[in-house]
């Protein structure tokens, strides 16, 4: 390096002859010429040696040709791979594009107001819900294009009601409705590859769009899934949970932190972009969305409904009519031709039956009603004389004593069996 600046600095800026350079640095005039010729420093390169994949690439290149996405173990053993397999993931790494191909991503420029991903992430950590149980339970995140705001909130289930209802939390946290909502292909939401009936009327009634992410491409969503990661990294160590309420509020204070951090890809805080991200999405609409998990049942005598494998109480009073059930995280209501018959809050475990005492006091008093009617109906059956005293009813071997009847079932004719 140190000779091809000399060379140049005394042949172009002292006007030195070639000769003379080449008689100065005690180097040969063919090495002087070479470097004046170039306008890049030398750099030294070493001879490849080769590697042991050369001799197998005939038949790895067959073998990509009908399965291009074919794993490298699986070739190692195709071809009887007798080395480590790092030289022939190297070798496959150069190779495996020309017949896989290349598929480039466009960098997306996200106006204020137009998107916002969602996606839901799993925390390792169980968390108490009560009666003695402990569960994996989904975080709903929702994260705004343009601004980057992080929002998140646990929820008890991924049900498409359940899931709808924390969008519907975040939203109106927010205030406002990005015009675009992307999800992966979740169950509830996409899973056939198109927008199920639940989340297309979530989205009819605020007005806005949910876009389903390519199959298996998580790229497509990538900054919900940075979020995800982030919040694996950053708010899960070193905590502890009592309770889905617990979780949800530390994750509320932690968020509010987490949105006042530069992010890298925008120069920039989401909190001091949020507010004109904000105001460029749709207002929200003066109808809420139906969200939370419902059904319609006819009440049971045993006067319980269930739902997410929880059984709750219901006015007996209703039995054997159509009850309305609305499970939101918090409460579980329901009607019956638009009047209240229970109210009562959501049970985030698994397999228990919640009772509201009133109902059980209700059953009670019903079933004593209905066998005071039945007794009185008894009553108003039995035949009376004429001076009012009941009839005796008797049985029929004491009316055969009162006229002598004897009745001999000794049979008359032996059949002999010969």
């Amino acid at each position: 390096m140190e000779d091809w600046a000399e060379i140049r600095r005394l042949h172009r800026a002292e006007d030195v002859p070639i000769r003379e350079v080449a008689r100065r640095l005690g180097i040969s005039r063919n090495t002087v010429r070479a470097a004046l010729a170039s306008d890049r420093p030398p750099q030294y390169q070493r001879q490849g040696r080769g590697s042991v994949a050369d001799e197998y690439e005939p038949q790895i290149r067959v073998l990509l040709a009908e399965w291009p996405k074919m794993p490298a173990p699986v070739i190692a053993e195709r071809i009887g791979w007798p080395y480590s397999i790092s030289p022939l993931k190297k070798r496959l790494q150069q190779i495996r594009p020309e017949y896989v191909g290349i598929d480039p991503v466009d960098r997306f420029v996200y106006r204020p107001g137009a998107i916002a991903q969602c996606d839901l992430w799993f925390p390792e950590p169980r968390i108490p819900v009560g009666e003695g149980q402990d569960r994996v339970l989904p975080v709903l995140v929702m994260v705004a294009g343009f601004s980057r705001t992080i929002s998140a909130v646990m929820i008890p289930s991924r049900q498409g009601g359940d899931i709808l209802a924390g969008m519907w939390m975040v939203l109106r946290e927010w205030g406002r409705v990005p015009k675009t909502l992307v999800w992966d292909r979740e169950a509830a939401i996409g899973g056939t590859g198109r927008v199920s009936t639940l989340a297309a009327g979530f989205a009819g009634t605020l007005a806005t769009r949910i876009q389903l992410a390519p199959p298996r491409d998580p790229e497509y969503k990538g900054m919900v899934e940075r979020a995800n990661g982030y919040l694996e990294t950053s708010f899960l160590p070193g905590r502890r949970f009592t309770s889905p309420h617990d979780f949800n509020d530390q994750l509320a204070e932690w968020l509010v932190r987490a949105n006042t951090r530069t992010v890298r890809s925008i120069s920039a805080r989401p909190v001091d972009l949020f507010e004109t991200d904000r105001q460029a999405m749709l207002e929200l609409s003066p109808v809420a969305p139906q969200v939370g998990l419902t059904t319609r049942i006819r009440l049971a005598r045993d006067y319980y409904v269930r739902l997410d494998t929880s059984d709750y109480s219901v006015d007996p009073r209703v039995i054997g009519r159509f009850v309305d059930v609305i499970a939101t995280p918090a409460e579980v209501t329901a009607r019956c031709d638009g009047q209240l018959v229970a109210r009562h809050q959501r049970s985030w475990a698994t397999h228990v039956t919640v009772t509201d005492p009133t109902h059980v006091e209700l059953a009670a008093g019903l079933r004593s009603a209905l066998a005071d009617h039945r007794q009185r109906r008894a009553q108003a059956a039995r035949r009376h004389h004429g001076d009012g005293h009941p009839v005796a009813l008797r049985a029929l071997p004491d009316y055969d004593a009162l006229f002598g009847v004897d009745f001999d079932s000794t049979p008359t004719t032996v059949r002999n069996s010969s």
